[in-house]
């Protein structure tokens, strides 16, 4: 192998490490906090256990508003400075929540760091698309995703060992710490990638006018919502996961390999995906999907409601690695499907619709997280409703088509 292409391979490489690295700056501030919640809340004064669940909802808060933001303000300022604005709010929000003394200072510091996750998670997208087209884009997402999912796997160990270590502050270090590193090694080795000729000013009326076309096209809108009630669902369980196996089942620090075995179920379906995307039409993989989702979820309820809201564990867990494998499906496919529509306004329509769809997601997850009672019963049923309405919203979208 020449020198050349032994450095291109290098090159292709860090790239790839490093996109990963910053998209999963998200997914690591959600998924390794799990274990210390009630850790967290009984040292900063949470009386009610279920308020606890508010370290991991309000961090959507901060993502919501961030989505919509962070496209178009690197469309005008370049990718670099959006980054870097990213960074700088989401280690001031990684300080706050650190040095935290009181749970409110806790939720400031999770809201700033969900504002400034949103731009590695934006922005880094939209270097690749600058960086890559065509297969070779697709093989770049490839692997980048194939690391992200592995961090909801391996987060929730990493959280515990750092609780058992020293302590729940030692992980909010860790996230200051890997923060830093990665800023450092973005800023030193990956350049500016949107030319300043390819730059449009950011304007209000612009977000404006992508929500008004989105809210106009009848696909654009419903897979929009669907998006949202899916991942409304999967947030509900987010929520409410360490109560429930940690707690509930007793399973205290077995919960982070329960919760691992959980998602990959949810990380097969979406590397099995890219080839069921090649054999079957998008939309009846999606509505497949989901009649699964529905069905499975209408079973599972007779079975809680038989065993006053405690079925066994293994039945438990069978469940939901079925119902997160549909899940892995429709979330594969229904950005897509949404933003099949809006190629003219792709990257801006990217932002609206994943600020839109994730803020309805955390409306959704936060009333099922604070409805847990001790029982499966508020998750389960929530996940039968929403999966009707989904289901309701896509034969509405069918029917037009």
């Amino acid at each position: 192998m020449s020198s050349k292409t032994s450095k291109d391979h290098l090159k292709f490489a860090e790239s790839v490490a490093l996109i990963a690295m910053m998209m999963s700056l998200a997914a690591l501030s959600i998924d390794a906090v799990l274990p210390a919640l009630p850790t967290i809340g009984s040292e900063l004064g949470v009386k009610h256990e279920n308020t606890n669940q508010l370290v991991i909802s309000l961090l959507f808060l901060g993502m919501s508003v961030g989505q919509i933001i962070y496209g178009p303000l690197s469309d005008a300022i370049g990718r670099k400075p959006a980054i870097y604005t990213g960074f700088a709010i989401f280690i001031t929000g990684t300080l706050l929540s650190l040095f935290a003394t009181c749970f409110t200072m806790m939720l400031t510091g999770r809201i700033l760091q969900g504002l400034g996750a949103a731009s590695t998670r934006i922005v880094s997208i939209a270097i690749v698309r600058d960086r890559y087209e065509g297969q070779k884009m697709a093989r770049v997402m490839s692997f980048v995703m194939t690391i992200f999912i592995l961090i909801p796997i391996l987060a929730p160990a990493l959280g515990q060992l750092m609780l058992t270590i020293s302590g729940w502050r030692l992980i909010f270090a860790l996230f200051l710490s890997l923060s830093l590193f990665t800023l450092v090694w973005f800023s030193l080795r990956l350049p500016e990638t949107l030319n300043k000729e390819k730059r449009h000013p950011f304007t209000v009326g612009r977000i404006f006018s992508a929500v008004q076309e989105i809210l106009g096209i009848r696909q654009a809108l419903a897979y929009t919502i669907v998006s949202g009630l899916v991942f409304g669902s999967f947030l509900g369980y987010l929520n409410s996961s360490q109560q429930i196996l940690q707690m509930q089942y007793e399973l205290g620090e077995k919960f982070p390999l329960y919760f691992g075995i959980l998602a990959v179920a949810f990380g097969a379906a979406t590397l099995m995906n890219s080839k069921l995307v090649m054999l079957f039409n998008m939309q009846k993989l999606v509505l497949h999907a989901m009649q699964v989702f529905v069905i499975l979820s209408a079973i599972f309820l007779v079975i809680a409601l038989t065993q006053n809201g405690h079925p066994p564990l293994w039945s438990f867990i069978l469940y939901l690695m079925l119902l997160f494998f549909a899940i892995g499906i429709l979330f594969g496919n229904l950005n897509a499907l949404a933003m099949e529509p809006l190629g003219h306004i792709a990257g801006i329509g990217a932002s609206t619709i994943g600020s839109i769809s994730t803020f309805t997601a955390l409306v959704i997850g936060t009333i099922i997280g604070q409805s847990y009672n001790g029982t499966i019963l508020p998750l389960s049923t929530s996940f039968l409703v929403l999966g009707a309405l989904s289901l309701g919203v896509m034969r509405w979208e069918n029917r037009k088509r």
